[in-house]
């Protein structure tokens, strides 16, 4: 199994959590770099262990501030051999951390880097469904939508083809819309996550998330597709190795 979203330079002890998650069987782990110096612990973290990669972005929490202007530093920090996404980025209307213009525009500038370079795209998206399917539109790779919970996504990702990754957050008992978008993604595009150290899944919910527990995700997406949680696992994995083109690491 894949958990192709984490945080681990978020964990107070992510080595320990690497471990972990490979006794749990999972395999490899996509960790997400969300400001410069996060995406350089994410690269230190990739290099230390074998089966982590990083995405690495500026999140737009952030757009309105100065670690915005430091896109040409992404740029060199996306050379790295494990460096397999760019993002996450997109647009928050929910915590208005930063203003929708400056959003907007940091959006665009991770688009153009994610099309020059060739590599998928990771979004982020609170209550902004219907410009960030616009946006997305118009560009021309890989996306993946990131802890999918905005169901107006859905129409939009079924008709373009955008892989959707569901987190701790679909087994909550009030998600049921969640689970009901996660029956409907085609099976070559769906994906699973943990967002570690945030969105436990239920049963853990209050403790810090870790990769480990993707398996629980798994088991509520088998659930809600009537699938057998074993055999979509070995599925999700191979869609995450396509979707970030990971090598392959079979024996």
């Amino acid at each position: 199994m894949i958990d192709s979203h984490a945080h681990l330079d978020a964990l107070d002890d992510p080595d320990l959590a690497v471990a972990r998650a490979r006794e749990a069987g999972v395999t490899a782990i996509v960790t997400v770099g969300t400001g410069i110096d996060s995406c350089r612990r994410a690269l230190a973290l990739a290099e230390r262990h074998e089966g982590v990669f990083a995405a690495l972005g500026i999140d737009p929490h952030q757009a309105s501030s100065p670690e915005a202007t430091r896109v040409e530093e992404l740029r060199e920090l996306l050379a790295h051999p494990k460096a397999v996404a760019v993002g996450e980025t997109g647009l928050d209307d929910h915590h208005h951390h930063a203003t929708p213009t400056d959003q907007r525009r940091l959006f665009e500038e991770h688009l153009a880097l994610a099309e020059e370079l060739g590599k998928p795209v990771v979004i982020h998206c609170r209550e902004a469904a219907d410009e960030t399917a616009a946006t997305l539109a118009r560009f021309d790779g890989t996306v993946i939508l990131h802890c999918f919970s905005e169901p107006g996504l859905l129409e939009p990702a079924l008709a373009h083809g955008w892989y959707a990754s569901f987190a701790g957050n679909a087994s909550y008992p009030r998600n049921e819309e969640l689970r009901l978008a996660a029956a409907r993604i085609d099976p070559s595009r769906l994906l699973a996550e943990t967002d570690s150290p945030y969105l436990a899944p239920q049963g853990l919910r209050g403790s810090p998330n870790e990769p480990a527990n993707v398996l629980r995700t798994v088991a509520v997406l088998a659930d809600a597709r009537g699938e057998d949680a074993a055999r979509l696992a070995g599925r999700l994995a191979a869609n995450a190795a396509t979707a970030f083109a990971l090598p392959d690491r079979s024996p």
